[in-house]
């Protein structure tokens, strides 16, 4: 009977967190904001809860402008609630990370309606109606990734070894456009190498909702599919990357070359250790920084601030800011800590301190 009552106790006091974690929520939800921040999920990367968000609060607090920061956790029609309530709460501009490009532009349809001006944050509407779109070069973003494992192969021996390595390609979600940039810059390298036999076109497929869990799944049967013989792979980002490192330690694999992005702390550990070559650095601070200045310039009717260029969006070329990632290795990680994007004790820690010069 003891045991039960402190089973009930326990569970009393996590419904009592929960209760209070939902309350808090539900203010910061209610709470008057001048910009609406709509977050797409926790699980394509961890990128959104640990640099966006406060990336995006600091600076547009930095601006004089109050914003409410909601996350979706994959949820369309949750996004398309947690916009209509930013609007009500007084929202002029909402900073959109789509979940895919048809709930994506009704949001910023229903915005438009209301007199409420929609900037596309990090991933593009297709044939929406948003004002502008801040983010990186995602096809110079795929360009690094191809550039790196053809580089990773060379270093490894695999090119010019007399057999053309064989590459496995996991891409993102096929309801991000971001990954179908990804995926056209990566293989503008690949595949002319695919075409003269330099390489070997291995599997490929796409990954559900960028699901690491998934991407796990699908490269075991890539594995088996081989029978192992698998040389490198361009995985779209850190997570997918670790799906590949974790597939190759379970199966007693030897290392090989894997790409990533997002510079994530696991993804450094990885290349650290040898089991990922490469990533991808995207400075969100300056991402951030660039949509709040946008946003400013929106909400208060002045000229709009840092755009460079415009995106196509399947029906209309949209005024963008685009900015310029970095390709991250062994040779230069340390600027991820000197930029203030990771800090060195999240990656050198355990198995991994005595890697990190």
């Amino acid at each position: 009977m003891k045991k039960i009552a402190l089973v009930l106790g326990a569970a009393g006091l996590v419904a009592v967190g929960i209760a209070a974690s939902a309350s808090a929520s539900v203010k910061v939800e209610n709470a008057k904001c001048d910009v609406g921040v709509l977050l797409p999920d926790s699980k394509s990367s961890v990128r959104w809860e640990t640099q966006d968000r406060p990336d995006l609060q600091k600076a547009l607090k930095a601006q004089g402008l109050k914003a409410c920061i909601t996350n979706a956790q994959g949820v369309a029609q949750t996004q398309r609630t947690q916009a209509d309530q930013a609007i009500t709460n007084g929202a002029k501009v909402l900073l959109l990370v789509n979940l895919d490009s048809g709930s994506g532009a009704a949001i910023a349809k229903a915005a438009a309606a209301k007199g409420v001006k929609t900037i596309d944050y990090d991933r593009l509407t297709l044939k929406g109606s948003s004002s502008y779109y801040v983010s990186f070069n995602n096809v110079a973003v795929g360009k690094l990734q191809g550039q790196g494992l053809v580089r990773c192969l060379t270093a490894a021996g695999k090119i010019g070894s007399g057999k053309a390595p064989v590459v496995a390609e996991l891409h993102g979600s096929p309801t991000d456009n971001n990954a179908t940039l990804f995926r056209q810059g990566y293989e503008s390298v690949l595949n002319p190498l695919y075409a003269n036999g330099t390489l070997t076109k291995g599997p490929q497929q796409a990954v559900p909702a960028w699901d690491n869990q998934k991407a796990l799944t699908i490269f075991e049967g890539m594995l088996q599919q081989t029978a192992n013989k698998i040389d490198g792979v361009d995985a779209a980002n850190d997570g997918l990357g670790n799906a590949v490192v974790s597939a190759l330690k379970a199966r007693g694999l030897a290392k090989i070359p894997v790409t990533g992005q997002d510079a994530t702390a696991q993804g450094v550990q990885n290349i650290l250790t040898g089991d990922q070559c490469m990533t991808v650095y995207k400075a969100i601070k300056k991402e951030a920084n660039a949509a709040a200045a946008l946003a400013v310039s929106l909400f208060r009717h002045t000229k709009p601030a840092g755009v460079n260029g415009t995106t196509n969006d399947g029906k209309r070329n949209v005024p963008s800011v685009l900015l310029t990632p970095v390709a991250i290795t062994k040779a230069n990680y340390k600027i991820l800590f000197t930029d203030g994007f990771l800090k060195r004790t999240d990656v050198c820690k355990g198995a991994v301190a005595s890697l990190c010069t």
